[in-house]
């Protein structure tokens, strides 16, 4: 099993979660205040480490089979997004989709680093 930190359409309720069905929710849980938060074209979020002025990101921590993370999730998710690693409040480590280091420059990007939270700024920003 894996430990994987979700902050989008993986999370309860989201589009993708049935693609983790069956995974356990670990906790309900935060970054360590280290990333930056953007909603790409408005159509999902994105983490970035950085080395400073970065935010803890609230989000979903699950112990998911990696078969499951590989052939059923990360085949859903945007182009945009790949697998990396992050920190978690705790000090502990966990799988999660973070924004590709080649679309930094060219995909758009809105900083959401206030709301830290997908559906919070969901809630504020409705899609149009």
């Amino acid at each position: 099993m894996t430990l994987l930190f979700l902050t989008g359409d993986g999370m309860r309720g989201g589009r993708l979660h049935d693609r983790i069905a069956g995974a356990s929710l670990v906790a309900i849980t935060s970054t360590a205040p280290a990333y930056r938060m953007y909603a790409v074209d408005d159509r999902f979020p994105a983490l970035e480490r950085v080395e400073s002025g970065g935010v803890a990101v609230r989000g979903e921590l699950y112990d998911v089979p990696l078969a499951t993370v590989g052939g059923a999730l990360l085949p859903a998710e945007p182009d945009e997004l790949e697998l990396g690693v992050v920190e978690l409040a705790d000090g502990a480590w966990a799988l999660a989709t973070v924004l590709r280091r080649e679309y930094r420059g060219t995909a758009p990007l809105l900083d959401i680093d206030r709301f830290a939270d997908w559906r919070e700024y969901r809630k504020r920003n409705p899609r149009r």
